[in-house]
């Protein structure tokens, strides 16, 4: 009696949750007008290839690997002339709800003004001046207040923030008001009219408050947060050995080499393990690199061994504060690109080595199903040669195969993860706090079928979760060509870890 078809569930999910966020997305998008359509419209462009992706893979039909490329390529180039449509509109539309309140004074403080006295040009500094209400909640503040507060109070006026209301925050002080002008300017100006008058004794943070606005917080420069201490470097230390014990153990197991038995014959598995280090050695190169041209402080890599990876790569955390969400941005995407494409090339290399005859590790044609991306490649390259149960390959590509892995459980959007960086640079902190959310509950599930998933998740969960510390100016947005690669990066993470159906793969002749 035939077996009767089951839906594959991992694509099922993705794409009702596509369409659900398409149909949440045009129900706010219609209380917002044109901006609003034109930003579902952006959400539109960005989904749309993956909808018709998973959409016939669950009817059984596979788009190629070119064609789904050419239609990411067309997304990406919508997504930015939509993007850029959105950015003239809020430039030129004083009306438009995205530009409200920057350009436009208010019709009433949301504080008691005291009543103008002396010159008009005196009337107007006072006016653009913060009121401080000398309650007992500003006076049992943290804050140093005193002089200091006079002098910060100063730095406002009513061509960059106008401040209407002053809340003690931690030990510093929230303005709240109306910012006019473009953020980028807006926060240079201030930070340096803080430098003027106080040098480095505080740090001035330009963020979207609760009511979706954009709030100053001014905050003491505190350089010890930034300091590792000796345990911290002695694990970094630890974690690093152990890094090079699982990737050894894993070049072992590949040849079917037991060390127990045979330790005298670890040299053969330094070449596999040298290829782990090397991958994450690219990326970390590529993260300090970056950080060095925007003069952002790192701390030194913790690995993170694993016994099926080899490795699950290295964090670093940043030391200093960072300017604004380009430089977040740059920080992600570095190490993303950098270990991608040797990975990438790593990966090509072997299977045209392979498809010469020239491979070493014998392996089931099955095991190619676990990823979209490796397994159409695989096909691309190597052809019917693939159409048997065991198949000869380099050992390229596995090492290929692997960073890739890597790369993509790092371009997960979550915490400081390198997709947690890359979703709060593009989208904001609030929504990168909710896929660092979805990210946990979808590995939590996914470790019912893969114990690594759970192991990673709880590595996230306990190192990782948390997103990075507030930017010096987190209101400027992106420009569209960091927007389209970051969005690239997590379609490349997707087509790595998302694993070809059984329909699909026999359909294109992997496996017996």
């Amino acid at each position: 009696m035939p077996s009767t078809p089951t839906i594959p569930i991992i694509p099922l999910v993705v794409f009702a949750i596509s369409l659900s966020l398409l149909g949440w997305g045009f129900y706010r998008a219609r209380k917002l007008g044109k901006p609003g359509i034109l930003a579902w419209l952006q959400l539109v462009a960005l989904l749309l290839p993956w909808i018709a992706y998973f959409g016939l893979f669950l009817s059984g039909a596979f788009i190629s690997f070119t064609l789904l490329l050419v239609l990411l390529v067309i997304s990406s180039v919508a997504y930015i002339a939509i993007g850029n449509q959105m950015r003239k509109i809020a430039l030129n539309d004083k009306n438009n709800p995205l530009a409200k309140g920057r350009d436009n004074p208010p019709s009433a403080p949301t504080t008691d003004m005291p009543e103008p006295t002396g010159t008009p040009s005196q009337t107007a500094n006072d006016a653009a001046k913060p009121q401080i209400t000398e309650d007992r909640e500003i006076k049992e503040n943290k804050f140093k207040v005193g002089e200091d507060l006079k002098s910060i109070q100063g730095i406002f006026g009513i061509e960059t923030f106008y401040a209407t209301e002053t809340l003690p925050y931690m030990e510093g002080i929230i303005f709240k008001g109306n910012m006019r002008g473009e953020p980028a300017e807006v926060h240079q100006r201030l930070s340096s009219t803080l430098r003027d008058r106080l040098g480095d004794k505080y740090d001035l943070f330009l963020v979207e408050g609760q009511e979706e606005k954009p709030v100053v917080i001014v905050l003491p420069h505190n350089p010890g947060q930034f300091i590792m201490t000796v345990p911290q470097k002695i694990l970094i230390g630890i974690l690093f050995f152990a890094n090079v014990f699982t990737a050894i153990s894993l070049g072992a197991e590949l040849q079917k080499i037991d060390l127990s038995q045979h330790p005298e014959q670890y040299l053969a598995t330094v070449p596999f393990a040298l290829g782990i280090i090397s991958i994450l050695a690219c990326r970390e190169a590529a993260l300090r690199w970056m950080s060095r041209k925007y003069n952002v402080n790192l701390s030194l890599p913790s690995c993170l061994p694993s016994l099926q990876l080899g490795s699950f790569g290295a964090f670093s955390r940043v030391l200093s504060n960072l300017p604004n969400r380009q430089v977040l941005f740059d920080l992600g995407i570095a190490p993303a690109v950098a270990g991608g494409l040797l990975s990438l090339v790593l990966l090509v290399t072997g299977l045209f080595l392979s498809a010469n005859h020239n491979g070493g590790v014998e392996i089931p044609t099955q095991i190619l199903h676990a990823s979209v991306l490796v397994g159409g490649l695989a096909k691309l390259i190597m052809g019917d040669l693939l159409r048997i149960e065991l198949v000869d390959i380099n050992p390229l590509v596995i090492l290929g195969w692997l960073g890739l892995v890597i790369t993509a459980l790092n371009l997960m959007p979550a915490g400081q993860l390198d997709g947690g960086r890359i979703v709060q640079a593009v989208y904001g902190r609030k929504t990168a706090g909710w896929t660092t959310i979805a990210t946990l509950i979808f590995l939590a599930i996914a470790a019912l079928i893969n114990s690594l998933a759970l192991y990673w998740g709880g590595i996230i969960l306990v190192l990782l979760r948390d997103l990075e510390r507030p930017l010096l100016n987190e209101v400027s947005e992106l420009d569209g060509d960091r927007d389209a690669l970051g969005i690239f990066a997590l379609f490349w993470m997707l087509v790595t870890l998302l694993p070809m159906t059984s329909a699909v793969a026999e359909q294109l002749g992997i496996g017996g």
